[in-house]
């Protein structure tokens, strides 16, 4: 897939946070489906942009810090819609996530949120996100 033809469809970002002396990454559950925050880029905005509100209405989690700057990975096409998904890495130090009620859904739209060690995503994600956090622990790898 080249993105420079494929815009991405969604965006969301692989939250982390230090815990003692190793990282914690922010997984979600819908259903029996583990992923990172993310959803749909509204018309007229910047797939970082849509990536940093979706986290906000999917988690409570703001004043996010981006130390690897706005690299990004992409996966996809998948699903029947043949989505393509950005996903950008991102830290924190909130470890309170709340799941708010979606005015779309009127429920939340995730059932379950855990901060989890790279071993444990491995085994949560799906084989379509595998790539992500590989992705994403090599970034991590670097800065400990």
């Amino acid at each position: 897939m080249n993105p420079a033809q494929t815009p991405p469809n969604s965006a969301g970002i692989v939250v982390v946070r230090r815990v003692g002396g190793g990282w914690r990454l922010l997984l979600l559950r819908a259903w029996r489906d583990w992923d990172f925050p993310k959803g749909r880029i509204e018309s007229g905005e910047t797939p970082l942009a849509a990536a940093v509100r979706e986290t906000a209405e999917e988690t409570g989690l703001t004043g996010l810090d981006f130390p690897w700057g706005e690299v990004c990975i992409e996966v996809g096409p998948y699903g029947t819609r043949r989505k393509i998904a950005r996903y950008y890495l991102a830290e924190t130090d909130q470890a309170s996530v709340r799941l708010p009620v979606s005015p779309e859904l009127g429920r939340p739209e995730h059932h379950e949120w855990r901060w989890v060690n790279a071993n444990e995503a491995t085994r949560l994600l799906p084989p379509r996100l595998q790539p992500v956090l590989a992705w994403a622990c090599e970034r991590l790898e670097q800065t400990t």
